[in-house]
């Protein structure tokens, strides 16, 4: 079992998801399924099915994220040496050397990419392609549509 790295706050919201999926959607689900078995006949009862499925999905997930908190190592980007290298757990400020446009992208864990709020997973193709670089490294990725090409303009530890 390797060990996947995760940011504080990312362990903290996987248990809070845990505690949820237990606590609150399991206990519903079981709920559902009781009184779709009291409709009748269970082969032509398209509510059990659908509840059995919910139920399949929610216990797929408790064990997915029970699998990932025992595995995790946690990474307190605050408590790293600070080398202005990219590491997991980084801000990275950049600037697009096609477009001039800036963009900061923050290194995270597999469960806690969001390109909505610019977390990337630090093993996609530029979140390989920015660890190890450092300020006014130039950096290129290979993506779907193309090559893009980055300056690094500063690296923080937040």
């Amino acid at each position: 079992m390797d060990k996947e790295p995760i940011t504080s706050l990312g362990l903290e919201k996987l248990k809070k998801e845990l505690e949820k999926l237990k606590n609150i959607k399991r206990p519903k689900i079981i709920a559902a399924i009781a009184e779709a078995r009291g409709h009748g006949d269970l082969k032509e009862n398209a509510e059990y099915h659908a509840a059995k499925e919910e139920q399949a999905k929610i216990e797929g997930r408790i064990i997915e994220i029970k699998d990932l908190i025992a595995r995790a190592n946690v990474v307190d980007i605050t408590k790293i040496e600070k080398t202005d290298n990219i590491i997991f757990g980084s801000t990275v400020y950049l600037i697009d050397l096609s477009n001039k446009e800036k963009k900061t992208y923050k290194l995270v864990g597999k469960d806690e990419a969001d390109m909505t709020k610019n977390y990337i997973y630090f093993r996609s193709p530029i979140g390989r392609a920015l660890i190890g670089k450092s300020k006014k490294d130039l950096v290129t990725v290979t993506t779907p549509s193309g090559e893009k090409n980055f300056e690094v303009v500063e690296v923080k530890y937040i």
